[in-house]
Parts: C-alpha cells; sequence; structure tokens
C-alpha cells in the first residue's frame, strides 16, 4: 500500500469552521481481503450522500448544483467580493448537506445579492443547471430565490419550539403537507397495532398527504431514493462476497433485503444480527439510523460508517463492557428502572476508514446502536470510540489558547491539561457503552413518549451515568483511570462547558436548540440551581467557575440521573418538557456577550469537521490487489468529486 507522505491534520477554514483530516492508522497491515471489504464499504457509504441533502431540505440537491455550476465557471476569473461569498456559501453547503446550519440549524445569510446569482447563472451554460423540463433560467430563479435569499421562507431546518407545529415550521424534508397533529394521529393508530417488540415506525418513509389521505412513501430499491439505494445494494453486494465470517456476511445480506423491500422488521432482524455479530476486525453504520433530524424524532436521517478495530486502545472499552452488569446494579436510578441482567454489551474503539450522510463531514466521535429500546433489552448494543477522530480533535486543540482563556485557578487548569484529554475520552466510552444501554422501559411505556424531548432527555440520561461513574473508585481499581484526582478535571470542564463555553456555538438572540447542546446546559444549570458546590459568576470582571465540593457535585448528578431515568421509564412528557424548558433552552444574553467577546480574541474556528481519505483501488489483471490511501485532496475537489462520482438524484 502506498500512503501519500504528506500528512497534516489540519486544512482548511471557512465561515465559522475548520477542515481537518483524520490518519488511517494501522491500515497497511489489513489483509487484501479486509482492505476490499472497506472499500466496498465505503463506496456503499459515499452513494448515500444525495439521500442526505434531500432529507435536509426539499431544495437542497437544485441549490448545490446550481452554486457548483456557477462556481466552477467563475472560478478563474471573477476577482469580486461577492464571487468570494458565493464561495464560502458553497462550502457551507457542502459541508451542512444544505443551506442550514449543520448545528443551529438555521438557513444561512448568503452575502451576494439575487442581482449577483442571477447575472451568473445567465452566464453559464444553461444546460448545467437543474432545470425542469420546459423551465428557463428566469423561472429556476423566481423558483429557488426566494429559499435562498428570503429569511422568512423556510428560516429553519429542525425546529423544537415549544407550541409550535413542529412539523409546519421545519424545513426539512420528511413530511409533506401533513401537520404535526396528523402525524402523530398516523403513528399512533399503527403504534396501536403492535404491543411488543414494535418495529422504529416511520423510520424510513416520507409521510405524504395526497387526496387527503396520510400515506407514506417508503424509502427502498423500488421506491423514494430508489437510485441511491439501488448503487448503495450494489456496493454492499461486493462487500458481502470478501465478508470476514459467514455471520458478517448474513449482517450485509439482511441489510440489502431491507434496503430492497423496505420492511421494517428486516431493519429490526438486521439490527439483531448486527449486534451478534462480533470478532470481526471491520464493522460499518449503513442506513437510515438518527432521528435528531426530525421535529418529531421519528424519521432517520441517512449515515454512513467504515470502520476497523483500535485493538490498543480497544482494551479499555472491553474492561467497560465486561463489568457493563456491575455498573447497572449500582445505578444510583430506582431498582424498577435497572435492568436484572444487561445483554450483549459490546464496545470497541475503532478508527474510521470513511464517513458519509450525516456523520459527514462533521461526524460524531462515539456512537452507540441499534436504537430500538427492545432490542437493546433483549439482544443488546454496540458501542463505538472512534480514535483517529478524537486523535485529529486533540491535535488541532493542542495550544490555541481556549482552555487559558476560560480556565483561570491555576490548580484546575493544571490538572485540565495532565487529564482532560484521557478523561473525555473515558466519558466518551461510558456515554456509549454504557449510558445509552443501562437502564429499562416500564412496561407499556411508548419509547417515543417524550417525542420533541426525546433525544435531549436520552442524551442527559447517558452522559450523566458516564458523569456519575467518573468518579466513582471502581474506575481506578479498573485501570480506567491513573488515580482519585483525574476525574476533577472532567466534572469542572463539562460544567464550564454546559454553563458557559459552548455558548461560543450560537448567535447572538438566539436560544440553544440542539440535543447535545441542550443536554449538556441541563446537567450544569440544574445541578447550579440545586446545589451548592457550584460558585459561577463574574469576579474581576470575567465569568468563572469554582467547583467547591466534588463529592456534592457528584450526588446532584445522581439526583438528576434518578429523575432522567424515571422520566425516560415512565414516559413523563411532561416532566420532560418542564425540565428542558426550564434549564436547557433560554440563554443569559450579558453571559452569552462575554463568552463571544472572549472567545473572538482567540481566532478559532468554533466548529470542526473532516475531509475522508481517498481510497484508490490498484489492479492487477481486473482484479483488486491493494488500496493505495491518499490524504492529499484539497476540500473542494472532494466535495465537486463526490457530487459528479456519487450523484444520484439530481
Amino acid at each position: 500500500m502506498t500512503v501519500s507522505d504528506h500528512f497534516n491534520y489540519s486544512d482548511e477554514r471557512f465561515a465559522d469552521l475548520r477542515m481537518l483530516r483524520y490518519r488511517l492508522n494501522g491500515f497497511e497491515q489489513l489483509t487484501i481481503q479486509q482492505k476490499r471489504l472497506i472499500y466496498y464499504l465505503s463506496q456503499a457509504t459515499l452513494y448515500g450522500r444525495d439521500i442526505t441533502f434531500d432529507q435536509y431540505g426539499e431544495y437542497n440537491l437544485r441549490i448545490r448544483r446550481v452554486l457548483e455550476v456557477v462556481w466552477q465557471a467563475l472560478r478563474l476569473t471573477d476577482r469580486s467580493d461577492e464571487f468570494r461569498a458565493l464561495e464560502t456559501y458553497l462550502k457551507r453547503v457542502w459541508f451542512s448537506s444544505g443551506i442550514y446550519h449543520h448545528y443551529a440549524c438555521d438557513k444561512f445569510v448568503p452575502g451576494f445579492s439575487e442581482d449577483y446569482l442571477r447575472r451568473a447563472m445567465l452566464s453559464v451554460d444553461a444546460r448545467k443547471l437543474p432545470l425542469a423540463d420546459g423551465q428557463t433560467v428566469e423561472e429556476l430563479c423566481h423558483e429557488l430565490f426566494p429559499v435562498i435569499f428570503d429569511p422568512e421562507v423556510l428560516p429553519k431546518r429542525v425546529n423544537k419550539a415549544d407550541g409550535e407545529d413542529l412539523i409546519a415550521t421545519s424545513a426539512c424534508n420528511f413530511y409533506q403537507h401533513v401537520t404535526q397533529q396528523e402525524a402523530e394521529a398516523f403513528y399512533a393508530a399503527k403504534k396501536a397495532e403492535t404491543s411488543d417488540c414494535p418495529p422504529s415506525y416511520g423510520l424510513n418513509s416520507t409521510l405524504v398527504k395526497r387526496d387527503g389521505v396520510v400515506q407514506e412513501q417508503v424509502w427502498r430499491a423500488d421506491g423514494r431514493y430508489g437510485e441511491a439505494i439501488r448503487q448503495i445494494v450494489s456496493w454492499l453486494q461486493k462487500a458481502a462476497e470478501v465478508a470476514e465470517n459467514e455471520q458478517q456476511k448474513r449482517v450485509i445480506e439482511l441489510l440489502i433485503t431491507y434496503y430492497q423491500t423496505g420492511d421494517l422488521r428486516k431493519f429490526d432482524e438486521y439490527s439483531i444480527q448486527w449486534v451478534k455479530c462480533l470478532g470481526t476486525k471491520i464493522d460499518f453504520i449503513n442506513g437510515f439510523i438518527e432521528v435528531y433530524g426530525d421535529p418529531l424524532g421519528l424519521k432517520g436521517s441517512w449515515e454512513g460508517l467504515v470502520e476497523y478495530v483500535d485493538e490498543e486502545a480497544t482494551h479499555r472499552t472491553q474492561t467497560i463492557s465486561r463489568n457493563a452488569q456491575w455498573f447497572e446494579d449500582h445505578s444510583p436510578v430506582d431498582p424498577r428502572f435497572r435492568k436484572s441482567v444487561v445483554k450483549g454489551v459490546s464496545a470497541n474503539v475503532i478508527c474510521a476508514a470513511m464517513l458519509g450522510g450525516e456523520e459527514y463531514p462533521s461526524t460524531a466521535i462515539g456512537i452507540n446502536l441499534p436504537n430500538a429500546d427492545w432490542i437493546r433489552a433483549q439482544h443488546g448494543s454496540k458501542s463505538i470510540t472512534i480514535s483517529n477522530i478524537t486523535d485529529a480533535y486533540n491535535k488541532a486543540a493542542h495550544g490555541n489558547g481556549f482552555r487559558e482563556e476560560f480556565i483561570k485557578d491555576e490548580q484546575m487548569l493544571a490538572l485540565v491539561e495532565k487529564y482532560g484529554d484521557a478523561c473525555d475520552d473515558l466519558h466518551t466510552d461510558l456515554h456509549e457503552c454504557l449510558g445509552h444501554g443501562s437502564g429499562q422501559l416500564l412496561p407499556g411505556v411508548d419509547p417515543d413518549a417524550l417525542k420533541n424531548y426525546g433525544n435531549t432527555i436520552e442524551e442527559a440520561r447517558a452522559d450523566l451515568f458516564g458523569l456519575y461513574y467518573m468518579a466513582d473508585p471502581k474506575l481506578v481499581e479498573l485501570g480506567l483511570l491513573p488515580d482519585a484526582e483525574a476525574y476533577k478535571s472532567h466534572y469542572y470542564t463539562y460544567l464550564l462547558n454546559g454553563l458557559m463555553t459552548q455558548l461560543v456555538r450560537i448567535e447572538p438572540g438566539r436560544k440553544i436548540e440542539e440535543a447535545h447542546m441542550r443536554n449538556r446546559a441541563l446537567i450544569a444549570r440544574w445541578c447550579l440551581a440545586n446545589g451548592h458546590c457550584i460558585v459561577f459568576g463574574r469576579h474581576e470582571g470575567e465569568y468563572r467557575l469554582t467547583i467547591t465540593s466534588f463529592t456534592e457535585l457528584r450526588a446532584l448528578f445522581a439526583r438528576l440521573l434518578a429523575e432522567i431515568q424515571r422520566i425516560k421509564s415512565e414516559g413523563d412528557y411532561e416532566a420532560a418538557r418542564r425540565l428542558v424548558e426550564e434549564y436547557a433552552v433560554n440563554i443569559d444574553p450579558d453571559l452569552h456577550a462575554e463568552v463571544l467577546r472572549r472567545y473572538k480574541k482567540l481566532d478559532l474556528a468554533p466548529y470542526k469537521g473532516f475531509i475522508n481519505p481517498w481510497l484508490l483501488p490498484v489492479y492487477e489483471d481486473g482484479e483488486i490487489v491493494d488500496i493505495q490511501v491518499n490524504y492529499s485532496e484539497s476540500y473542494s475537489h472532494q466535495m465537486l468529486r463526490y457530487s459528479s462520482e456519487y450523484a444520484t438524484l439530481i
């Protein structure tokens, strides 16, 4: 295998974003069969890209095509400020799979004018523009410009504001001509038909109303998104031929069957067998998975991830998973809500080999699947922590001045410098390996009972589980922490983030809306309001955080975890709503202004994403004999290449 000699974790900055690279450590040690498997799965991952764009907004694909055509036509000749603004806008569209911020979900404000874009569109070859049959360029402008330029038209991809019709006020493309009430009634009727082991109703379909009838358009090979799904299936079929063992082959074939039929029972069967597929070097995620992009928390956004095990780092997660029953038995929640027997908890530290869909360019650092509560309870779950992604983040953050700006206590700063990265990794492991898989619903409780608050409550539950156990002597006993002081660094940085530093990602005057950010704010603010061990306020003219008792803070985490688990287990929607709305939504404008001012002087980008490595097959006599890994591709080249090679829906 040939790896490009030059490797730099950092690459390019624009808007509020910084692009990074991740390295495929140990890839050269894989067998040719394993490399081919990764390559085929990676192709299946990249072919889902257009699905994500379309799910995130009805007009995203056509807007992307317009901008790409204009940019390529003018990039060598136009040096104007408006062209540079269009270039930045296009890069943001690529990054966010559409015209809405990947985290805040607000529509981008273009820095170029309608007149400029119209003139540019009229100057290019019209045959390259996404014109409908018989449509003129002027008519295309008339159709798309309100979506791009009018702040009142489809302003938000996902709206979770209390008291509003969340479907009518969200621009995501999961529902057409239906109200929130109609959607909830449609799926409530489906759930009433099933008692035990219900499928994830609505996960793989667009809900539409035609001639007054509400119905589903299922995402499958011969249905909606069929062009993309057939390509995914084709590459999955190649992957099945080089699977590492029969169980892995069975898993891939079940996924193919699910894509071909759209049958959610087949997805459950696939998920169960995927959980049981252990002992392989290569694994993957491919499908309609997470529901954060749907304001009702039902529809799965398409995502893909190809991975291989980081053997050395996996010893940590395997230690956690081997002790899963101990952690469950000693959880501070009501015994009624604990699992008497924890089943099938497996956890690996992995290297990402390819990111796609909702996992690209911005990706999670840890994942726990499947999401269905009954599958977790009866069959278990798989957790991963992505080592080469966290490594890239850590290297990019080294020496950037962020910690020094917001941690003024020198003793605490030294503790964070010493233990911070290791504790962050461990908390991610606890969150994913144990937190999401812990606890149980009471019999008859609808797993979707918490509705639009469900994602925030679930993330808070997993975070609190990890936070509570970070301070347990058991972690030192198991060799997961070096000493009894290390956890304090994480308690401090977690609260600092929830109370203060995560606000750098939010524009002035906005509320907190993303589920993970709400979760962190909820935990930090609840502890501040309900305990006496946190001092947070102005000192010498700036906001500072002091923790006076880490023991008391752990007790607060235990209290809140018990309540959050009760809410989840009982499906207490009103209690979830009260917690989230009181602690997790609103922002003190004075605090926010100070955080933004202090962050601005550091000249950092608050968000980061990744450029994928370019996997290049080497052929001899028509057979793949090696896979080259190339890290030299630029962000723009990769995005344009993907738009060309993996275009299926436009």
